[in-house]
């Protein structure tokens, strides 16, 4: 009988293999400083596009006026306990009501951590005789929620309303057999493409009585960024109402810690009694609820929304015009697809945070494909033009570094040698 941890020491996986080469710089970097554009790494100033603060609200001197009155008054321990038990407050009930009446959804929950509660709102939904339909490229917490279902699963490829045609036959066969039902699970903004989902196709083949399903959407970077009012991609697409279960993060637009989710009121209190994530997890502390409702007051007014699209819209354009390719994105979310190894990826990454004095995330295989570099940039509300332009600048100066193979490499470049 073999030990367990004798994989680890033999396979530490496509990532882990490379950690001592990269943790620290390539993985696991410290970005120190207040949250902001210009932060410090390995003791330098680095202009900085790997931050979700969308909205610039993490230092917005209200929010941190809001979060310090209310640690001083509360402390981080208060309220003690699980929603169910001993962690519910007339506080934790406001901001749900709040969230339901800004997204226009009958009820609300707090959820106390974004990856868990997507993972267990979409466990809690189904039972062994339902059937999930979800799309392949759905994020982590998502497809971790689709993995814990008893029932049969079909995976659709992203976006592609012939493959997902496809398996909803399929699925509805399996369901009338088993006597369930259909959960189509998808994204409001895809993540790392920054492309929305295709809620609209989605729901008009339910409205055209081709197919019988409830929807579920992740729209953690829709919520505070898309639509006039900046409910997210439902509204960007028109069919906010029409979004049966619509959750959202706190991590993103509004700098924080939780989540939520919203329906109807049946189903909110059903998720509320259910969702053993929450049943058996602590309340969400009491300054990360004080803090959400000045951070949602906030994200209601359109001037830092206002402030993110003309850095977006300038970032993606300037970048487009240069060249780049940006995907299909139609969101704040900027990637910067370019090809080259793993080797390569490592090397121009160092280039760009030791020469250019600039930091933004690479992803690498196996989150994209081999010989993909990916750039993902996050432009935010704090962002400025100047720092546009000297992006674009230097992204000029690394696409034509990497052309000429100035970066050509087989190996992994050990940053911390």
């Amino acid at each position: 009988m073999k030990d367990i941890f004798d994989k680890i020491k033999n396979n530490r996986g496509p990532l882990g293999q490379h950690a001592k080469e990269s943790h620290g710089y390539f993985t696991f970097p410290k970005l120190e400083g207040e949250i902001a554009p210009i932060m410090r790494f390995k003791g330098k100033e680095v202009l900085t596009w790997s931050i979700n603060n969308y909205l610039g609200l993490s230092n917005h001197p209200d929010v941190r006026k809001a979060d310090a009155d209310a640690s001083k008054e509360w402390g981080m321990g208060y309220p003690m306990g699980a929603r169910m038990m001993s962690g519910h407050t007339n506080e934790h009930e406001q901001l749900e009501n709040e969230l339901a009446s800004f997204m226009d959804k009958e009820s609300c929950y707090l959820l106390n951590f974004g990856y868990q509660g997507c993972m267990s709102t979409i466990e809690a939904l189904v039972d062994r005789n339902d059937v999930i339909v979800y799309d392949s490229e759905s994020h982590a917490c998502m497809v971790d929620g689709v993995r814990l279902h008893q029932g049969k699963r079909k995976v659709f490829l992203h976006n592609d309303m012939n493959s997902f045609e496809k398996q909803m036959n399929v699925a509805t066969k399996i369901a009338e057999q088993s006597g369930g039902g259909i959960l189509v699970v998808t994204e409001g903004v895809f993540g790392m493409s920054g492309d929305q989902g295709k809620l609209k196709e989605i729901i008009e083949y339910r409205k055209s009585g081709k197919y019988n399903f409830r929807l579920f959407v992740d729209d953690a970077h829709g919520f505070g960024t898309l639509g006039d009012k900046g409910q997210g991609a439902g509204e960007e697409q028109g069919i906010q109402d029409e979004i049966d279960v619509l959750f959202g993060t706190f991590a993103k637009s509004m700098a924080s810690i939780g989540a939520f989710v919203c329906s109807t009121d049946d189903v909110i209190n059903y998720l509320a009694y259910n969702m053993r994530s929450q049943i058996f997890a602590k309340s969400l502390p009491m300054p990360l609820v004080i803090g959400g409702l000045k951070r949602l007051e906030l994200l209601k007014t359109s001037e830092q929304k206002e402030k993110l699209w003309k850095i977006t819209n300038a970032l993606q354009s300037g970048l487009k015009k240069s060249g780049f390719n940006l995907g299909n994105t139609n969101s704040c979310v900027t990637p910067v697809m370019l090809s080259g190894t793993l080797g390569e990826a490592t090397k121009l990454t160092f280039d760009l945070r030791e020469n250019y004095s600039l930091f933004c995330s690479i992803v690498v295989y196996p989150v994209v494909p081999k010989d993909v570099i990916l750039l993902r940039l996050i432009p935010t509300a704090s962002h400025s033009l100047e720092d546009v332009d000297y992006t674009i600048n230097i992204f000029n100066k690394i696409k034509s570094k990497l052309d000429a193979g100035e970066y050509h490499s087989d190996k992994v470049l050990d940053a911390n040698t």
